[in-house]
């Protein structure tokens, strides 16, 4: 009997390990398919760039970038072919997932305590010592507590018990740390156009959030609100001197009757052909903008947009009822950013908690209800088409309002701000960072945007590629591989958890892999 075991046994180690091998040949082979095709197409787009010489251009060749780009496709195509193939890769990944988890919670937890005590220390001293002295003791606490985490059971529920209070933490250290980032130490006029315009994306996430997050509706042209708020509140403001604070419902009100009108048409449309129509939408109402000269100006826009002013107190240097002479304090150009800033800061958190309320009425519902099964949604007596007008119209709202922040930021606009370009990047925002997540819209928000204004600043990538080599020139590569990798190993989204609206009992946070699209 023990040699019938052993014998079984070796058997089953045989073929497991004719299985890996295999497995490792598959995934081998399509490791070098891939990595010949990204080879072949990146020789034209990456080995290639041009220089001005003179009155002509010239290509100039620069190799350094290939070996990269073929070792990341090939390296991207080996790992999604042994997780596709193999039996004990998904173990693997689920291992690798625990430990990243309470890794990732330990080091959150004492990232909090010293981000106050080194901002604490920074405002009685600046001796860089101490602080070095908090980040080395904060690293070192966050070690103990990821091995606290993973070798006991107390460890796992403390770790239990800290991610239940924690996931709550994340938004009031979120929400504090944008309310005081103009104050830092650190922050001037780029950390703060840059906060800026992450929020407004933000913003635009959450608006866009409610028609295809909540009622399932795609939506390709959801630029064409963000245009119609910068462009009525632009008009209004330069032809009938209106103040910042009268267009601004206006500009949202405009925007929302457009929704309306767009919704009209689509009401019978699903799926691609609902994408199709409303990225015809978008480019319509481009077109319009562009050739529309007596109203909109055409391609030349609309120039010398009045800013906000501070409750009547221009943001000016001398004068009358100026905010420096008001409050006796010496001016600096940055006042009117801050005041910027904290202008679509209450903006967007003013999204999100409509949006957040209006989930929990009836209307909400019925847009989770329409996404979930339309013909399922009918049946219940729904009425569909109010539904969808609803989201269409709510949408276009919150992004009528950011456009007209926009265009009293810029103080120029033009219709080349509002291309194709634009909707596909807020709709990336909402699918990545999880369909009707608030949270990971602010997240993917962060990482999209900041991290493309995070490229400006590899300059130390000159050292590697060569004095040519421009990081921002790869951008759209990088984003592309991002928006592939994301979706390859989290599909769902950063956050793919959701809490029921509606549950008997306590309601308790559903996996997205157990709901229909990840939505819970």
């Amino acid at each position: 009997m023990t040699d019938m075991t052993s014998q079984a046994a070796k058997v089953t180690e045989a073929a497991s390990q004719t299985q890996v091998q295999a497995d490792l040949r598959k995934a081998g082979l399509q490791a070098l398919i891939w990595g010949a095709v990204a080879a072949v197409l990146c020789v034209p787009m990456l080995t290639l760039i041009t220089a001005e010489d003179f009155s002509r251009l010239k290509l100039l060749p620069n190799w350094g970038i290939l070996p990269v780009a073929v070792g990341i496709f090939a390296g991207l195509a080996f790992l999604g072919s042994m997780v596709a193939h193999s039996e004990g890769a998904s173990d693997v990944m689920a291992t690798l997932r625990w430990y990243a988890q309470r890794a990732f919670q330990a080091l959150a937890a004492w990232f909090l305590v010293g981000l106050v005590a080194r901002f604490a220390y920074q405002s009685i001293t600046n001796d860089p010592a101490g602080t070095t002295i908090i980040s080395t003791a904060v690293l070192l606490l966050a070690l103990a507590t990821f091995l606290f985490f993973v070798t006991s059971a107390a460890g796992e529920a403390a770790f239990q018990t800290l991610n239940k209070y924690l996931s709550r933490a994340y938004g009031i250290a979120m929400l504090v740390a944008a309310a005081v980032l103009p104050f830092l130490p650190f922050t001037d006029r780029y950390i703060l156009d840059t906060a800026i315009l992450i929020v407004t994306y933000i913003m635009l996430g959450w608006g866009l959030n409610i028609v295809v997050g909540l009622a399932g509706l795609l939506d390709l042209g959801y630029v064409a609100f963000y245009a119609v708020g910068a462009y009525s509140y632009a008009l209004l403001a330069t032809h009938f001197g209106l103040s910042f604070w009268i267009c601004l419902p206006l500009a949202g009100v405009l925007a929302a009757f457009w929704g309306v009108l767009l919704g009209f048409p689509v009401l019978r449309l699903r799926g691609d052909y609902l994408a199709i129509v409303t990225l015809a939408f978008g480019e319509i109402i481009r077109l319009v903008l562009i050739n529309w000269f007596s109203l909109t100006n055409g391609p030349q826009g609309v120039s010398d947009i009045p800013r906000p002013s501070f409750f009547g107190l221009e943001f000016k240097s001398s004068g009358p009822g100026t905010f420096a002479e008001f409050f006796h304090i010496p001016y600096t150009p940055l006042q009117r950013i801050i005041w910027l800033y904290y202008i679509i800061l209450a903006m967007a958190l003013l999204t999100n908690y409509v949006s957040m309320r209006l989930r929990r009425l009836p209307i909400g519902r019925a847009w989770e209800a329409l996404r979930e099964d339309e013909t399922a949604c009918r049946s219940l007596g729904i009425n569909t088409t109010n539904t969808k007008l609803t989201a269409f119209s709510l949408g276009a709202m919150f992004g009528g309002f950011a456009g007209a922040f926009f265009a009293t930021k810029q103080g120029f606009i033009s219709p080349e701000s509002f291309n194709f370009l634009e909707s596909a990047t807020i709709l990336a925002i909402v699918v990545l960072g999880g369909l009707g997540s608030q949270l990971g819209i602010v997240v993917s928000s962060i990482v999209m945007i900041g991290g493309i204004e995070v490229l400006r600043n590899l300059g130390f990538l000159k050292q590697i590629f060569g004095d040519g080599f421009d990081p921002i020139q790869y951008r759209m590569l990088l984003f592309g591989l991002a928006l592939v990798t994301i979706m390859v190993y989290r599909p769902r989204g950063f956050v793919s958890t959701r809490q029921p609206t509606v549950s008997l009992g306590k309601s308790r946070a559903i996996s997205g892999e157990l709901v229909k699209e990840g939505h819970g």
